[in-house]
């Protein structure tokens, strides 16, 4: 678009003042193409899109997009969910499946609040959509702070994928309100609380923590969860690191 800032939301914000809006394993161009068209309406243009079933780009979702078509352009296309996290300090995903996993939940209306303070305090936000047939998978919500579900009637709560994008964008624009956080707090990302939990994972399988074998994976994904439910500071990570290593190190020996 002629005369547009790219660095900018629909809204006249940064990009870095922004959520980024992450699609997991979408299958139809046309609702990446409408996805996109209600993130602009909205002031929203950060996307990133997470295996997309028919590939990228996709002719189906230039045309759907309509006048939207720059946050198509700008859109990264990334190979896993873990990745497209990486860099976030805060995740929140939309599901309205019941889980077992004991993350606090959230309306889009709250969730947008919460993701407007921790911006303005220095964080990294993101939104995880799920595909269109079967939503987001455990693995997927397990990455999450926090979970955003829309109240819907009870006997047909299915939202199409573009449909919650546009909820949640909504509820972006009008949130307002004080900050929720302390400005300047060091958040830590999510590649590094996946390298504690990859260290934390190591050291309790050296210690046979995971008994009996067949628990070993629902057993990690509630550590991931504990974790993950609670946003973490660089410094805290840190500390953790330092206190599995002074736990695990011999006596008068290095970790």
């Amino acid at each position: 678009m002629a005369g547009t800032d790219r660095g900018r939301g629909g809204d006249g914000t940064q990009a870095a003042e922004q959520p980024v809006f992450v699609l997991v394993r979408p299958q139809l161009g046309e609702n990446i193409g409408a996805a996109a068209r209600a993130m602009l309406n909205f002031g929203l243009g950060r996307m990133r899109l997470v295996a997309p079933r028919d590939g990228w780009p996709n002719p189906a979702a230039e045309a759907m997009a309509s006048g939207a078509g720059r946050v198509l352009d700008d859109a990264r296309l990334i190979e896993t969910t873990a990745e497209a996290c990486a860099d976030l300090t805060h995740v929140f995903a939309t599901t309205a499946r019941e889980r077992a996993l004991t993350l606090p939940v959230v309306t889009p209306e709250a969730a947008m609040a919460e993701a407007r303070a921790i911006i303005a305090a220095g964080g990294r936000v993101g939104v995880l959509f799920g595909a269109e047939r079967a939503g987001l998978e455990t693995a997927d919500v397990a990455r999450a702070n926090a979970v955003i579900s829309v109240p819907t009637n009870p006997g047909f709560g299915s939202l199409n994928l573009a449909q919650c994008v546009l909820l949640v964008a909504y509820d972006w624009m009008r949130a307002t309100g004080p900050a929720a956080v302390a400005p300047g707090e060091d958040w830590a990302s999510g590649i590094e609380l996946d390298r504690f939990l990859d260290h934390l994972n190591r050291r309790l399988e050296a210690a046979g923590y995971f008994f009996p074998a067949q628990n070993r994976t629902s057993m990690k994904l509630n550590i991931e969860t504990l974790f993950r439910r609670t946003p973490l500071t660089g410094a805290e990570i840190r500390t953790l690191h330092g206190i599995l290593r002074a736990l695990t190190r011999p006596p008068g020996g290095e970790g």
